[in-house]
C-alpha cells in the first residue's frame, strides 16, 4: 500500500497486484453530498437513530462485504485468505472499519487501510437503503476533521464519479502518497462534531 499497490483477484486465480493508471481518487473537499442523501443523514441524526462506530466489529464488516453481491460480478474477491490478511492488518492498526448503526443495528459499513494521512478505500456493504453511503459520508467527515485530503478509490466507476471522485495520473498519485504517508496516522475515533465538516462544508447537489 505504501507503494500504491493493492491486491485484487478471485478464487482460482493467481495472487494479482495492481497499481492502476489513472488512479480513481476522492478529494474530500470535492465530495458530493447529494440532496436526498443529505436529507436522510440529517433526519437520522436529528432523530438520534444513527450512530457511527469505528473498529467496533471489523471482522463482521469485512465478512459482510465479502458476501455482498456486486452488480455484474459473480463470486467475491474478498477470499478467506484475504480476510485473514486484513484481520492481521487491523490487529496491527492499519485496517479500519466505519460502521453505520441505525436503530441499534449494524446496517452498513466499509473497511479501509490507513497509512499516515492516506486512506485507501476497500469495500462496503449495505443492509438497508443508503446505509453504505452513510458510512462513506462518515469516512469523508472523519478525513476532513483529521486533515486527510484524499481517499484512494482504486478503480473508476460511475458510482464513485457521482460522489465526486476523479481519476489522477499515477505519477501524481505516487507523489501525493509519499508525502501523505510521512505524517502520523490519525486516532481512529469518530466524534459527532465531525459531521459539521461535511454538512456545513459541502454544497448540496441535485
Amino acid at each position: 500500500y505504501g507503494q500504491g499497490i493493492f491486491p485484487w483477484y478471485s478464487a482460482g486465480q493467481p495472487i494479482l497486484w495492481w497499481c492502476t493508471d489513472p488512479r480513481m481518487v476522492l478529494r474530500t473537499h470535492q465530495f458530493r453530498l447529494h440532496r436526498s442523501l443529505r436529507k436522510t443523514l440529517t433526519g437520522l441524526l436529528q432523530e438520534q437513530r444513527l450512530i457511527i462506530r469505528l473498529d467496533h466489529d471489523f471482522e463482521r464488516v469485512i465478512r459482510a462485504c465479502a458476501h455482498t453481491p456486486r452488480k455484474g460480478q459473480t463470486g467475491t474477491w474478498i477470499l478467506p485468505s484475504m480476510i485473514q490478511a486484513y484481520l492481521q492488518l487491523h490487529a496491527a492498526g492499519h485496517a479500519h472499519s466505519v460502521e453505520a448503526w441505525i436503530d441499534g443495528e449494524l446496517s452498513g459499513g466499509l473497511y479501509c487501510v490507513n497509512l499516515g494521512r492516506m486512506v485507501f478505500g476497500e469495500s462496503m456493504f449495505s443492509r438497508r437503503s443508503d446505509a453504505s453511503k452513510l458510512a462513506m459520508c462518515a469516512l469523508v467527515a472523519f478525513c476532513m476533521a483529521n486533515e486527510v485530503p484524499l481517499i484512494d478509490c482504486q478503480q473508476e466507476t460511475p458510482h464513485l464519479a457521482s460522489l465526486g471522485a476523479r481519476p489522477m495520473q499515477r505519477t501524481d498519485f505516487s507523489l501525493h502518497l509519499r508525502k501523505a504517508t510521512a505524517h502520523n496516522a490519525p486516532l481512529w475515533q469518530f466524534e459527532p462534531v465531525y459531521w459539521n465538516h461535511l454538512i456545513t462544508g459541502t454544497d448540496a447537489t441535485a
